[in-house]
């Protein structure tokens, strides 16, 4: 009898999970509690990591063709005073793809469309689940063979498994998302550092540009006009930024504050649950969470294929030692540069500057091995061959 996995949440973490396990032969239900498969987001940076997860789903190539490549990048200050830019060709070169950028509806939708018919159920919470695979739901109840706990940072599931763990803990600061045109003239994707707040800008497919704005607030603070807010913070610094403030349009600002687990939990897996995504480790959007995931649901489906469900309890057993160490080394670094982030007092940011302004003068070689141990992680079925470039 072919096994069956349940996945709580249709988000990125649960749609790769679900399209991972049933190309290695499991039959799939994805329950999401939305009335609707909303691609609510904003932008996604693909990172090398991120296409090779997605190589393993047949869906890397696609995802290349649709995404925009980001080919430069930088820091700057607010009045716009350059501390570092660089092309970033370095990344293609080192790793063998570049970082692309994709709405959030792109991937989503393909993830979907690799599902089959009937498979992803929405208006439907997981409410429970056990370790033995019994899943309530706010249907009804139902066995599985697997129980894929992808229900965000404020995992129930989580809760559920580890009540003694603290949970989510607040960051320190709150963000702010947006999605406008590209301008008629050149925008070079960059980040803006400033006292406590930092401004970034990535291309997306069809002449868009994500907006991501961060600053240092109180926590669980809304406006009646998130639009307003976004731009009395920013709306005085360096161009672009004002002009492209202005263009977007009212109601289509994302704000949610910054959380993470900022204990790591002691396994991502207990009886018939695993854990994905936010759900598995939470961390500041520093270094890629979604690209984390994918590798979460793509290091699952190898490691159970469907003929190994005998096998279960030592499958889930590597890996959460596979990942389980990686989530928690790099949370800690994503934490950093949060932290660095959030600096306001004047001589800790002109110092914090001026060691971006000595790292931007490193050649691109020394720059590309800092991202080692980040972007150049490979699908554990697959031997770390030198990458070769794409074009």
């Amino acid at each position: 009898m072919t096994p069956h996995a349940v996945i709580a949440g249709a988000g990125v973490a649960g749609l790769t999970s679900a399209v991972a396990l049933h190309q290695n032969g499991w039959r799939v239900s994805v329950f999401d509690r939305a009335p609707v498969l909303e691609p609510l987001g904003a932008g996604l940076g693909l990172t090398p990591n991120a296409l090779r997860a997605l190589d393993v789903l047949g869906l890397g190539d696609a995802v290349r063709e649709r995404g925009a490549v980001q080919e430069t990048g930088g820091i700057r200050r607010p009045d716009g005073r350059w501390l570092a830019r660089s092309d970033l060709a370095f990344i293609r070169a080192r790793f063998g793809d570049p970082v692309v950028g994709l709405h959030r509806r792109d991937i989503i939708t393909m993830l979907a469309a690799a599902l089959p018919a009937g498979s992803l159920r929405t208006g439907v919470t997981v409410t429970s689940a056990t370790r033995d695979g019994v899943v309530r739901t706010s249907e009804g109840e139902l066995g599985a063979d697997l129980v894929v706990a992808a229900d965000g940072i404020g995992s129930r599931l989580r809760a559920a498994l580890f009540p003694a763990h603290p949970g989510p803990v607040y960051a320190g600061y709150t963000s702010w998302r947006m999605v406008v045109p590209v301008p008629d003239y050149l925008v070079e994707a960059t980040e803006t550092w400033g006292r406590g707040t930092r401004f970034g800008l990535m291309h997306l497919p069809d002449g868009l540009l994500h907006l991501s704005a961060n600053s240092v607030a109180p926590p669980r603070q809304r406006e009646r006009d998130e639009r307003q807010a976004v731009l009395r913070r920013f709306g005085h610094w360096h161009a672009p930024i004002p002009d492209l403030l202005a263009a977007v349009e009212p109601g289509q600002v994302l704000h949610h504050d910054v959380a993470e687990l900022a204990t790591p939990l002691p396994t991502f897996h207990s009886g018939r649950i695993v854990l994905v995504g936010d759900a598995a480790h939470a961390m500041t959007p520093n270094i890629g969470p979604a690209c984390l995931a994918m590798e979460d649901a793509v290091t699952l489906g190898l490691l159970l294929p469907a003929d190994r469900v005998a096998a279960l309890d030592s499958a889930l057993a590597e890996y959460t030692a596979l990942r389980l160490p990686r989530a928690v080394v790099l949370a800690r670094r994503a934490r950093r540069v949060g932290l660095a982030g959030q600096w306001t007092w004047p001589p800790a940011v002109a110092a914090r500057n001026l060691g971006i302004r000595f790292g931007g003068l490193l050649p691109a070689s020394v720059t590309a091995r800092a991202l080692d141990g980040s972007v150049d992680w490979w699908p554990p079925s697959r031997s770390p061959a030198a990458p070769s470039a794409r074009g």
